[in-house]
């Protein structure tokens, strides 16, 4: 066997990501905030990009200049009469310049506080509890069990640490710890530093000044049946009647079980939608939501630069190109990247026109594959498009990703979307008799006469995303 070198030629296609495609890509799964930033940033980075500032049109421009020329044609020149009177009173003239009032206004301006400089904050649950425990003087192991127990409530108000751990964690004697701890439990909110919900919930009644009832009976012995709504098991346990069991029931449900709901620090998220569908006589409009998006272009001095090049250097002269090149790719990728948008966004309102039209009963199943072969693009594209993207329609806003469902097959054949099928129990759950909530079977019937073939734990699995109870939790007498 012998070895030896040989040359030879070789055709082959190979995918290549150049920077450009790159970019492209990348802006085109950001979201509105994100891409933004992105340019933002950009902005900052690259001095071949810029920003163009919207500015008056020259028209308005000489429009301004007419009307200032004419109101100071119009405005009667003012003289100044350089002869002093005879009969001046210097004595009132220099007493008015030495007063001084006029200085005094200009420093209480100075000294003058800006109130829109402040922002408001929020009280947390701690500093409201810490407060309220320096308010009743505590000694210094007081306030040190008591910090201590506030720093381990949840979001919810409940202690998340036995006293046993607190006793360790403080170094004083269980009777103390239990002494501050009932103490806390008196604070405001109702409820708050209760160990669980039967705690929290006996603490609130005994506020109410209803130690010795009903109510303490149901809360200390039958919170389980009352989870369940077994009122009649409860009924005749207590042996009372069931009237009286239900009114005990309705004070139960005034109770708060997570008493630092009102101090929770969630922030609202508000949607900017990326694209807008708005519906004109029988058609519907496609808008792209460009607001607050920079207009970029590029720079025309480093432009003219690069073209010249007779006061640069090759290094900088490189350094520009580069930049150009950049900013150049920004600028196509982000109108690419729009493009690409608005025909997804086509796509979906030509395969689910009858969901914008008349509701979500009628969305119809789709795949990322039907929109990728209708547009001609691969289904990745698709996919990065409708990531973190919200479109305005008639019927409300709704992620992209929403409009792409699993089928579920009809009795007599063809299909409907999932997204469909679940609308569908939300209104039967919506409109059943309260007394007599319907099961799992009993919605697997219904929907059986509506042409929808379905599985009960399917009906049971759309439920719990829906987050909707049980029909033995949703009974109400």
């Amino acid at each position: 066997m012998s070895l030896k070198l040989t040359q030879e030629l070789k055709l082959s296609q190979q995918l290549i990501m150049t920077p450009q495609l790159q970019m492209a890509i990348k802006l085109l799964q950001l979201s509105r905030l994100e891409l933004m930033d992105a340019i933002h940033q950009e902005l900052v980075e690259n001095p071949a990009l810029e920003e163009i500032q919207e500015t008056a049109s020259d028209a308005t421009v000489a429009e301004k200049a007419e009307s200032q020329s004419e109101e100071s044609q119009s405005i009667k020149e003012i003289t100044i009469e350089e002869r002093i009177p005879d009969e001046m009173d210097w004595s009132n003239y220099i007493d008015e310049f030495n007063t001084p009032g006029r200085f005094r206004m200009e420093t209480e301006r100075k000294e003058r506080i800006n109130f829109e400089s402040f922002i408001a904050k929020k009280e947390s649950l701690k500093d409201h509890l810490l407060w309220q425990l320096l308010m009743t003087f505590p000694t210094e192991n007081e306030e040190k069990i008591g910090s201590l127990i506030v720093g381990n409530l949840n979001r919810d108000g409940y202690l998340d640490i036995t006293v046993e751990d607190l006793v360790k964690t403080s170094a004083c004697t269980p009777e103390k710890v239990q002494q501050v701890l009932t103490r806390l439990q008196t604070f405001d909110p109702i409820g708050v530093c209760a160990r669980n919900l039967k705690e929290c919930l006996l603490i609130q009644v005994s506020r109410l000044g209803l130690e010795n009832s009903l109510v303490t009976d149901i809360v200390q012995n039958h919170i389980n049946h009352l989870e369940n709504k077994n009122y009649k098991v409860i009924s005749k346990a207590l042996k009372t009647s069931l009237e009286s069991v239900i009114s005990a029931v309705n004070i139960i449900k005034g109770l708060e079980p997570k008493p630092g709901r009102e101090f929770s620090d969630e922030v609202q998220r508000y949607i900017t939608p990326d694209i807008y569908v708005h519906k004109f006589d029988d058609e519907f409009l496609i808008t792209l939501n460009d607001d607050g998006l920079p207009r970029l272009r590029i720079n025309s001095y480093y432009q003219n630069a690069v073209k010249q090049g007779k006061t640069i250097t090759n290094t900088e002269k490189e350094y520009l190109q580069d930049k150009l090149r950049s900013a150049a790719w920004l600028i196509r990728s982000i109108h690419q990247r729009q493009k690409t948008i608005f025909k997804v966004m086509t796509s979906i309102l030509h395969f689910q026109r009858d969901f914008f039209e008349k509701g979500i009963v009628y969305l119809k199943p789709m795949v990322l594959r039907d929109v990728a072969m209708d547009i001609g693009m691969h289904e990745s594209t698709v996919s990065r498009v409708t990531t973190n993207k919200y479109a305005y329609t008639p019927q409300g806003i709704f992620e992209l990703k929403y409009f792409f469902n699993s089928s579920i097959n009809r009795v007599h054949g063809g299909s409907i979307a999932s997204a469909s099928v679940q609308e569908k129990i939300r209104q039967i759950v919506d409109n059943e008799p309260p007394t007599h909530p319907f099961s799992d079977k009993k919605i697997v019937a219904m929907l059986i006469k509506s042409n929808i073939n379905i599985a009960r734990r399917t009906v049971a699995k759309y439920r719990e995303m829906m987050k909707i109870l049980p029909s033995s939790k949703r009974k109400q007498i």
